[in-house]
């Protein structure tokens, strides 16, 4: 059976033309979905369709809440908070650590500074619900004199196991302006 060179590479030419259109089908049907509501001034990308909206924000609370597969896994609340522009993340931080103290078994963790579209910082902590071991991750991100929280919380491990998605979420933060 004489085969030729040009026969081989053509054939495997043409099986890879085939692959091309099947491989950008998957990569899309893998792409992030944005997170956008009328009744909020923000948007983000949602990494994984297994994060689901569990609160919607309305017009009377612009709050939204997101669940990955269960509350245990990962849980997602969106606020808004307004400092004036002259008080520094560092004692905003401080002032929100205080406040978490009181959390059954809260162990501080460390803080990290973070950037994405919006610039701002992560707290990490540790606290006890219902006898499990629970993390949080807390992103403060500002834009003017909102500093938008991204509270993640769920059990140690498994919040552990999705931070590369809570830091796309993060990082993909971003404010509509007005106009």
């Amino acid at each position: 059976m004489n085969i030729s060179i040009a026969t081989i590479i053509s054939r495997r030419s043409f099986f890879a033309l085939l692959l091309i259109p099947a491989f950008l089908i998957s990569v899309n049907a893998q792409g992030n979905e944005v997170f956008s509501d009328p009744n909020v001034d923000y948007s983000f990308d949602v990494p994984d369709d297994r994060w689901k909206m569990t609160a919607k924000p309305s017009v009377t609370n612009p709050n939204v809440e997101f669940v990955f597969n269960d509350r245990l896994d990962g849980h997602l609340e969106v606020r808004k908070m307004t400092f004036a522009r002259t008080v520094s993340m560092a004692d905003i931080l401080k002032e929100e650590e205080q406040k978490l103290q009181f959390m059954p078994g809260f162990v501080a963790g460390r803080e990290e500074n973070f950037g994405g579209h919006l610039n701002g910082a992560i707290l990490n902590f540790e606290f006890i619900r219902a006898g499990r071991p629970m993390a949080g991750r807390y992103y403060y991100l500002r834009s003017g004199d909102s500093v938008y929280v991204l509270r993640f919380s769920g059990m140690r491990d498994r919040l552990r196991s999705v931070r590369n998605q809570t830091d796309t979420i993060a990082r993909t933060f971003r404010v509509r302006q007005a106009g």
